[in-house]
């Protein structure tokens, strides 16, 4: 949300979300949750209210969210990218956010050190088993990478080669483990098979050129086992991952992160033919929800939600680069 305000040019929205960032994850990365209150609270305690059928009979209605207490490594990535994507839009913070905590880039890059190689539960806040997924050692190497940028950026005495090997390292043992190079996709988790569309995030963030052909080769694995058309899952809910019963619609922040790799690796026309699908489930004031069934043909989950709209944006970004690139090719 953050990179998203910036980079359209919304700067005091981006600095006041800022600001309630940084607050909110002031003190010890090691402590760093993954969600907070609006008010920045730190206990979301769960239960159940099991009187109520839910929408649709959608049981069991919860309030507050166990995943508050969970271990998501990329975490530290999306903290580090909406500090990173501020500056790198010239967003600079106002003197009264200026005073207040800030993120430290050296903490944040010593934490990733020390907890890149635990299994976690990853973007997804699965109820399963911890894995590693190649999404959460990706972030790690994002966290470094973004932090050695932004070192650049401002002009910080960092201790650089540190980090850089740091990177390497993590770089490596994603290419090594988190890789099937038979299907020549990157995989969910580490000696895996099954895919994840969190992958759709590497191409177009500088952790393999966008030519290379193991970018390619990972969107088109994900628009075969993971895709309708233009409508992507976060996963296959068959092997249960997630540790929960049922299946779900398609969800629509990993259909627009189709785009962005569609995009990105130089298939402009894919990526627009995938986007004008999408913008056609807008209700009559544009707002989207959650998840599409594309049998039923309806709209389903949370609405409406942020993150689809987070991921509208960064398509006609994506988009607007894409073609920019190409036309510099």
């Amino acid at each position: 949300t953050v990179a998203a305000l910036a980079r359209l040019g919304y700067t005091e929205e981006a600095i006041a979300l800022g600001g309630w960032l940084r607050r909110a994850v002031a003190g010890d990365p090691d402590q760093l949750q993954i969600m907070y209150g609006i008010g920045g609270e730190h206990r979301l305690t769960e239960f159940e209210l099991p009187w109520l059928a839910g929408y649709e009979g959608s049981r069991p209605v919860r309030v507050g969210n166990a995943a508050s207490d969970q271990f998501q490594l990329d975490v530290y990535g999306e903290v580090i990218a909406a500090v990173y994507h501020a500056a790198e839009a010239g967003v600079r913070p106002r003197e009264d956010a200026a005073r207040s905590p800030a993120v430290n880039l050296e903490a944040f890059v010593d934490a990733v050190e020390r907890l890149w190689r635990e299994p976690d539960e990853g973007i997804w806040e699965v109820r399963g088993q911890r894995q590693h997924f190649t999404y959460s050692k990706f972030s790690a190497w994002y966290t470094v990478d973004r932090a050695l940028r932004l070192a650049e950026l401002t002009d910080r005495e960092m201790p650089v080669e540190r980090w850089q090997r740091l990177r390497e390292a993590i770089h490596a043992d994603i290419c090594e483990h988190g890789y099937d190079a038979d299907r020549n996709t990157f995989v969910q988790s580490y000696g895996g098979r099954d895919l994840d569309a969190s992958l759709l995030l590497i191409p177009g963030s500088g952790f393999l050129p966008d030519d290379d052909p193991r970018m390619a080769g990972t969107v088109d694995a994900v628009q075969r086992e993971l895709a309708s058309g233009p409508f992507v899952s976060r996963y296959s809910t068959e092997e249960g991952v997630d540790g929960l019963a049922g299946t779900e619609g398609a969800f629509l922040i990993c259909s627009f992160w189709l785009v962005n790799a569609l995009a990105h690796v130089g298939r402009t026309e894919d990526a627009h033919r995938n986007l004008e699908a999408l913008l056609a489930l807008q209700n009559d004031v544009g707002l989207l929800s959650e998840e599409y069934d594309p049998v039923a043909k309806r709209l389903l989950g949370n609405f409406p939600q942020a993150f689809s709209h987070i991921g509208l944006l960064s398509s006609i970004l994506a988009l607007e680069e894409g073609f920019k690139g190409f036309k510099e090719r």
